[in-house]
């Protein structure tokens, strides 16, 4: 069972940046998403990539986010600029649709 564990969250002021990784303990042949979910809201998907870089994202983040993988690394990246009080919440990985158990996530904070 491939594990998913997610790292680079922290604690950033509105318009600062962050870059969080998602390292797979096997190889991920499917298209990769990142996720959010703020206190007391549903579980959001906010960027999609597929194994060949084709990329998507939310509304929200367009223009602000990159997401970005390393096949090779099994490892998959969220580059986030110009964040938002409303970026603050728990960022996860999987696949999309998601089909590998949720890792603990990435707390990102936002805040001045």
């Amino acid at each position: 069972q491939v594990q998913l564990v997610e790292s680079g969250g922290g604690l950033v002021q509105p318009g600062g940046s962050l870059r969080l990784s998602c390292a797979a303990s096997g190889s991920i042949f499917s298209t990769m998403g990142w996720y959010r979910q703020a206190p007391g809201k549903q579980r959001e998907l906010v960027a999609t990539i597929t194994k060949g870089g084709s990329t998507n994202y939310a509304v929200s983040v367009k223009g602000r986010f990159t997401i970005s993988r390393d096949n090779a690394k099994n490892t998959v990246y969220l580059q986030m600029s110009s964040l938002k009080l409303e970026d603050t919440a728990v960022y996860y990985c999987n696949t999309n649709p998601s089909a590998i158990p949720w890792g603990q996530g990435t707390q990102v904070t936002v805040s001045s």
